[in-house]
This record gives structure tokens, C-alpha cells and sequence, in this order.
């Protein structure tokens, strides 16, 4: 059962809480390392890659960082993110635009202290203080006056350790998951060598002696009667290899279009513009679904290639510079329906296409029990958050 614990303030519990040392960052390669907002990324901080700048022996001892330090980006689109300071170069100090806590490690443990940080109560907390018009932020003062409930010192350090092991195990299962397209990333190149020059020499043809392929449907706001609306597919939703459905868009497919433009399952979806060329199969995440004009439906000739090696064969041209010379430039590269139509690419025997795609449905079995793991791992990690700091 959950104890009545001291409510304090962050002030209450702190040795420190200051903003950073306003210079700029330099390029030399030696001095003092000078971590920034934008240095701070989702897994961490990556210490070879955060700058060095000029300061003086006196900012130094003033805006230097130390092991348990927590910082916050008080301004911008990541406002409230903090990172606690677990390692760090000996001589590393921080800029204006974080705050720098220091806490009293004789009333509060770090490590709890840094996951009370990522609770929906400390989140509100920042909402509610958050300050300014143009580019919200918060300030030390505000930050300051956070509240918390403290249990004793060893009972944090309990806590603190029971989310950090739920939380190796958030990142495993995130690891595992990318590690499963590497292996097959891996193993296209091996089966089919570097395809963009073809070193393995397979037959070429044309895009369109192998697939069909067409531009999706127009979205054109003066014919919308909302009579016909039904959901559809924007580039956004087309990422490598998968689709993001957390915001599907709708609009008027007539009869007509609805013959037209559905999704059918194997239908591979390409963007025709932004990242030319990203790609995933359509597996009916949808039963009925359609596309609009920025995408590409590409229908495979089952006889001749199949989509598993297809999608990949476009990342690997995306990624290597394949795709160049088939864009039209203007302000935006755009990969247009008859540049798609005239891409030679490689077309190795059907059989070892299935070989492969066998290997592709291995690993997205593995990859979606993986994923649903994955979710509950989540949920207990949020679960034991919540229950820990209410």
C-alpha cells in the first residue's frame, strides 16, 4: 500500500539550481567540453561528439558538471526533457539554455530524483509553470517550487533500482527490435550484392516491365461533399518498412475511386516526394483503405519479383544515392510516376527473391511477439512509475 510520505519542494532537496555558462561552442578538438540542449538526444549523450569551448578557471569551477547532476532544457520544443549526468569528462561544463540541479544526496538519491522527472506528476507540473507566447519555457524559480513526495533515503534507492532494471529492460526489447532489420539489411546485401551497380549481375528491366504502379488520388477540398468519406494514406504515414497509424486522414473516394485507389494486401505504398523512394508493405493494417497523390501503389508481377525484395532493394538505393539521377528537381526532389516507370533495376531468380522473403516473415513473426512484449514491458514501466510517485 502506497505510504504518506513528506511532500518538499525541488528547492527544498537541492544543493543547486542554476543556469548554464553563456559562450559558444568552438572547433577545436581540446578544452573544456561544453554540453548543449541539442547534444542530449533519446539514448543519451554522446560525449565524442559534444563540443569543446573557451572558459575561464572561474566559469569552470561555477558551471562545471559532476556525477548526479540532472539538467533540464528549460526552453524549446523539448522544454521539462532532463538527462542525469552519470559520466562525464573530467572538465564539462553546461549551457545557458539548461539548468544544472544539484541534489542534497543527504535528503534525496539522484537516480529517484531523475525518475520522479519523468512522471505524469512532474509533467503537469511543468505544464503548469510553463512560461511565455512565442517560445514557452521555464525558468529556475519555477522549477524550484516543484512538489514531491519523499520517502526515506533507502526506500528511494529501492525504488530508483526497481525502475532502472524495468528500464534495461524497455531498451533490450527496443534494441532487439532494430537489431532484427540489421540482420536483414545484412542479408539482402549478402544474397544480392551492392544493387545499385549490380556487382552480382543479375538480368535488369524496367520499373514498369515488372510492376504496376500509379500516383494516388488528388485531395482537392472544392469536391468534398463528405458523402463518400473514407480513410487514406499521406507520405507521412509511409515509413521504411512500416506505417504509422496514429493519424490517419479522410476524404471523399466516389465509386469510382474506390475501384481505383483501394489498398489491397501485398500492395506496396512508395513516397513519391520528401524521402524519396521510403517504402513498406501494405499487410491490410486497414480493411479498407486508400492513397492519395504523394504516394506510389506498386503492384509487384508475382511471376517476376516479389515485395519483400523490392522494398529493400529501395533502401539500399536510397541510401547509397541510386535514386538521383531518377528525380525531378525543383524545389523539392520528387520520384514522378512516368521516372518510376522508366528505373532499371536488378531482377534476381524469383526463387532466391522467396528465399528471402521467407527469411522477412521469420523475422517479422519474431518482430511482432517481440513488439507486443515490448508493450507490456511499457506498461509496466509506466504502471510502476505512476504507482511509485502518487
Amino acid at each position: 500500500m502506497q505510504m504518506n510520505y513528506e511532500t518538499v519542494t525541488l528547492d527544498d532537496v537541492s544543493e543547486k539550481i542554476d543556469y548554464g555558462l553563456t559562450t559558444s561552442a568552438t572547433s577545436s578538438d581540446t578544452g573544456i567540453k561544453f554540453l548543449r540542449i541539442t547534444d542530449i538526444q533519446e539514448n543519451g549523450v554522446d560525449w565524442q561528439s559534444v563540443p569543446f569551448c573557451e572558459c575561464s578557471e572561474k566559469d569552470l569551477k561555477q558551471y562545471s558538471l559532476a556525477r548526479g547532476d540532472i539538467v533540464f532544457a528549460r526552453t524549446g520544443a523539448t522544454t521539462g526533457k532532463s538527462f542525469l549526468i552519470k559520466d562525464t569528462p573530467e572538465k564539462t561544463v553546461f549551457a545557458s539554455y539548461l539548468i544544472r540541479v544539484r541534489a542534497n544526496q543527504k535528503l534525496v538519491d539522484p537516480d529517484f530524483l531523475s525518475c520522479f522527472f519523468q512522471t505524469p506528476q512532474y509533467w503537469q507540473q511543468i505544464s503548469d509553470s510553463a512560461v511565455g507566447a512565442a517560445q514557452v519555457g521555464v525558468n529556475g524559480s519555477k522549477l524550484a517550487e516543484l512538489k514531491l513526495s519523499l520517502p526515506p533515503l533507502t526506500e528511494q534507492k529501492r525504488i530508483a533500482s526497481l525502475l532502472a532494471r524495468a528500464d534495461r529492460l524497455r531498451t533490450l526489447r527496443r534494441t532487439a527490435h532494430e537489431l532484427g532489420e540489421s540482420l536483414l539489411q545484412s542479408v539482402f546485401l549478402e544474397m544480392f550484392g551492392h544493387v545499385r551497380v549490380n556487382d552480382k549481375k543479375w538480368e535488369l528491366a524496367k520499373f514498369e516491365d515488372v510492376c504496376e504502379s500509379r500516383l494516388g488520388k488528388m485531395l482537392d477540398d472544392k469536391k468534398q461533399t463528405g458523402k463518400h468519406k473514407r480513410q487514406y494514406l499521406r507520405n507521412f504515414n509511409v515509413q521504411w518498412f512500416r506505417f504509422d497509424l496514429s493519424d490517419i486522414a479522410e476524404m471523399d473516394f466516389d465509386e469510382k475511386d474506390r475501384k481505383e485507389f483501394r489498398l489491397e494486401y501485398g500492395d506496396i505504398l512508395m513516397c513519391e516526394g520528401g524521402e524519396v523512394g521510403r517504402c513498406a508493405i501494405w499487410r491490410k493494417e486497414i480493411e479498407e483503405c486508400y492513397f492519395q497523390k504523394a504516394l506510389h501503389r506498386v503492384r509487384p508481377n508475382p511471376e517476376l519479383v516479389k515485395s519483400e525484395y523490392l522494398v529493400h532493394l529501395f533502401w539500399w538505393l536510397a541510401q547509397t544515392g541510386g535514386l538521383g539521377d531518377f528525380t525531378s528537381q525543383v524545389t523539392i526532389a520528387h520520384l514522378t510516376g512516368e521516372k518510376l516507370k522508366e528505373l532499371v533495376i536488378p531482377v534476381p531468380p524469383l526463387s532466391l527473391q522467396e528465399e528471402f522473403a521467407g527469411m522477412v516473415a521469420r523475422v517479422e513473426s519474431l518482430r511482432g511477439r517481440m513488439s507486443e512484449a515490448g508493450r507490456q514491458v511499457e506498461g509496466l514501466f509506466e504502471a510502476l512509475l505512476s504507482e511509485s510517485f502518487s
